[in-house]
């Protein structure tokens, strides 16, 4: 049985009651995932002895795809990997300027032991470990400081020789940032990491420090991309899972940008498969009208052959190794798992457990899962993220705040647009939007 501390089950219980996926503790609750398991623990395995994966997720909007995501975050950070979560979209971050995705993953960029954005303690822990190998290598002495630091750099410039042969600004800004350090020059350091991390509009004067030029570009990026993974790695990070989220957000842009940003997408993965980024698990996600709509992958025909997978067959039977993956969604039976574990987390930190166990039972969860899934048209799929909000924040909450509180008897659903997504109202029939269902059998 696994023991959750009263800290981690309070921000996965904050995170379900305002409605949003946990950022931690999905493994708590993660229903359905079992089958998948064994394919990641390979693909993280693979990854970590200097391999590189891509994997495409597909699922309806509601099917989980972001939990799922997160849930491979999880495991990726227990074999100490670095992750980051990026949103793809039109405006903030579109998929065809490859230097903006770079910069949200830099701002994004998570550890176990550091939140985003971790590129300066990954970089400083980089350098600690390039002195430790030059004192292991036992040229130097300790105590000889300008000895050492030349050595740092020549390691650094061995380390790096591969992708400073296509961006020797990476190499050149970890120089800049190392001699700001040791300087005491606190912003002008601050600058080189924020030029290194992608970041615009950075002082000419600390570009000068570091002996780079401009912005970085979309063509640089990916270079930069390769010195992060030799970073990391260096560093004690054996690998980086980077998840583009929403990539079916490129149906709704200009057809120019789309193209351009499938290609993108096209050069991304040749590359992963080329092995240009030993340590990178990529995943994209998106919704079966992406992969197999006019609008989506199938614009981009060497794209579609890439991504080709055969879902005629049942899901049951789907191949977890495959390049595409399906998510079947929720049917009313998991999602009354789900609220079962959901519940007994609950349960273990409240001050009244067996009143919540006896007045939230599997029954009672198998009536709510049906009520919320019936306010959405029927829709199970869709129906996950309202459930466990109004579980955890109508019932639970109120089960174990008021002895006298019943839901059978005190609690009466309501679902209204202000709370719901678009994919919740859009599965709402017109007319249905303010519903008052009583949960109890009437």
């Amino acid at each position: 049985m696994t023991v959750v501390s009263a800290a981690r089950r309070r921000e996965v219980i904050d995170a379900l009651r305002r409605g949003a996926v946990p950022s931690t503790g999905l493994d708590l609750f993660a229903v359905g995932l079992d089958r998948f398991v064994t394919a990641v623990r390979e693909d993280l395995d693979a990854v970590a002895a200097g391999g590189s994966v891509f994997k495409a997720v597909r699922g309806e909007y509601g099917s989980g795809k972001t939990f799922f995501t997160r849930w491979i975050a999880e495991s990726a950070k227990r074999a100490n990997f670095a992750t980051a979560e990026v949103q793809v979209s039109e405006n903030e971050t579109p998929l065809h300027k490859l230097e903006t995705v770079y910069r949200r993953l830099i701002e994004r960029l998570t550890t176990a032991t550091f939140s985003p954005s971790a590129l300066r303690p990954v970089v400083d822990g980089w350098f600690y470990a390039l002195e430790e190998d030059v004192l292991a290598a036992e040229r130097v002495a300790p105590d000889d400081v300008g000895a050492l630091n030349r050595a740092v750099t020549v390691l650094l410039d061995q380390r790096l020789a591969a992708v400073s042969r296509s961006a020797p600004a990476f190499a050149a800004a970890l120089r800049g940032y190392r001699a700001a350090s040791l300087a005491g020059d606190a912003s002008t350091a601050d600058a080189v990491l924020a030029w290194l991390s992608g970041q615009p509009h950075v002082a000419a004067s600390a570009r000068r420090v570091a002996g780079v030029r401009g912005d970085l570009d979309h063509f640089a990026a990916l270079s930069f991309l390769q010195g992060l993974l030799v970073v990391l790695r260096d560093s004690g990070h054996p690998g980086l899972l980077l998840v583009l989220d929403e990539v079916e957000t490129l149906q709704r842009v200009r057809s120019d940008a789309r193209d351009k940003a499938l290609n993108a997408l096209r050069q991304l993965i040749d590359e992963v498969h080329a092995g240009r980024f030993p340590g990178l698990y990529l995943v994209i996600t998106g919704t079966p009208a992406f992969y197999d709509g006019p609008q989506g992958v199938q614009r981009l025909a060497p794209l579609a052959q890439r991504l080709a997978v055969d879902f005629t067959t049942h899901a049951r039977f789907d191949n977890p190794r495959a390049v595409q993956i399906r998510l079947a969604g929720f049917a009313v039976g998991s999602l009354v798992e789900l609220g079962g574990r959901v519940r007994d987390l609950y349960a273990d930190g409240s001050a009244a457990p067996a009143r919540v166990r006896s007045l939230v039972d599997d029954t009672y969860l198998t009536q709510l899962a049906g009520a919320v899934a019936g306010g959405l048209g029927g829709k199970v799929g869709v129906a996950p993220r309202l459930f466990l909000k109004k579980l955890v924040g109508e019932v639970l909450d109120r089960v174990d705040q008021f002895p006298d509180f019943d839901p059978r008897r005190d609690y009466a659903l309501t679902l209204t647009a202000t709370e719901m997504t678009d994919v919740e109202r859009n599965a709402t029939s017109a007319g249905e939007i303010d519903l008052d269902l009583a949960v109890d059998e009437r």
